[in-house]
């Protein structure tokens, strides 16, 4: 690998720990200035002034907000992320098997949805402005319109109350054998494809379309090439680069974007694990959850500007 590429690499990882950093910055101020008060909700509107004098000096919240912060960003780059005030269990504990839920709903969206945008992108290109690509792309205009909890709800309404195909709860649990779990994940994977399939399939469309447009595709129609040709050989290896950039970004959106559909769903992951604390004001909760969303999205977006340098020629070879 080349010196301008390591170079590109070191600047987009460095970009992401500085990102990061900001971001648990203002993660940790919004926690701060949520209405109510920590210490009344654990002991209750009953508690007495001592009693709740007595919590606050213990977690804590007694201290300045800075000394606060600081302390909480050392235990996270230890690994601690604190226990929550509400169950006193270790945080993250709690998040590593909710996580590993998360990131199995996100992968099986996924499996469908890459595959299947980028086969209907490159078919609406084949058949550019004819019945099949605006059927396509009147059916993706159509998806992206209805908001994910309805897509959910009318998963819910057809395949798991009216048909009773697949459970309209999605319930996993260690140890689970996986067909049956591949199972119970069928109507929210189902809901997260269709939100992210549109958004994909329209912008590699657009990717290949725009290399269309190219001097090198009119030689190769002019040597006679077939359409489906012409797209597969010369005109989708070079559209890579921005198709892998919007893959990766919803790949992004598959993992942190999964807080409603888990919520419809009842599904234990870490966007139903975010709302059950939201609701009790269990603030070290959301600063954790909230947290690792982050650094999720970061990562895969760093992944991202990674993946299309590497895909792109001008910079793999800068002279």
């Amino acid at each position: 690998m080349s010196s301008p590429i390591l170079k590109l690499v070191a600047q987009r990882l460095a970009l992401g720990v500085v990102l990061l950093f900001a971001v648990s910055v203002l993660i940790f101020a919004g926690t701060q200035i949520l209405p109510g008060d920590v210490a009344q909700s654990i002991l209750g509107q009953a508690a007495t002034p001592q009693a709740l004098a007595n919590l606050r000096e213990q977690l804590g919240l007694d201290d300045p907000a800075y000394v606060r912060y600081f302390r909480w960003l050392g235990g996270v780059l230890t690994g601690d992320l604190g226990k929550a005030l509400t169950s006193g269990q270790d945080i993250a504990t709690s998040i590593g098997g909710r996580l590993e839920n998360t990131l199995f709903l996100a992968g099986c969206a996924a499996v469908v949805a890459v595959p299947l945008a980028i086969l209907l992108g490159l078919l609406a290109v084949r058949y550019r402005n004819g019945p099949i690509d605006k059927l396509i792309s009147g059916l993706a205009l159509a998806s992206t319109s209805f908001p994910e909890f309805f897509i959910g709800y009318l998963l819910v309404y057809f395949f798991a109350v009216k048909w009773q195909i697949f459970p309209a709860i999605s319930t996993v649990f260690d140890g689970m054998p996986f067909l049956q779990r591949l199972q119970a994940v069928v109507l929210p994977a189902a809901a997260l494809t269709l939100v992210v399939l549109a958004h994909m399939m329209r912008m590699t469309r657009a990717a290949i379309l725009n290399v269309m447009q190219s001097a090198y595709i009119e030689t190769a129609e002019l040597k006679g090439l077939r359409p489906i040709d012409i797209i597969r050989k010369h005109a989708f290896p070079n559209a890579i680069a921005p198709v892998v950039n919007v893959v990766m970004l919803n790949l992004a959106y598959l993992v942190v974007g999964v807080v409603v559909i888990e919520v419809i769903f009842v599904y234990p992951g870490m966007g139903q694990y975010l709302v059950d604390h939201v609701t009790k004001r269990d603030v070290p909760v959301v600063q954790a959850v909230g947290l690792v969303f982050a650094a999720v999205y970061i990562l895969l977006n760093i992944v991202a500007d990674i993946a299309a340098i590497l895909a792109n020629p001008r910079l793999r070879h800068p002279k």
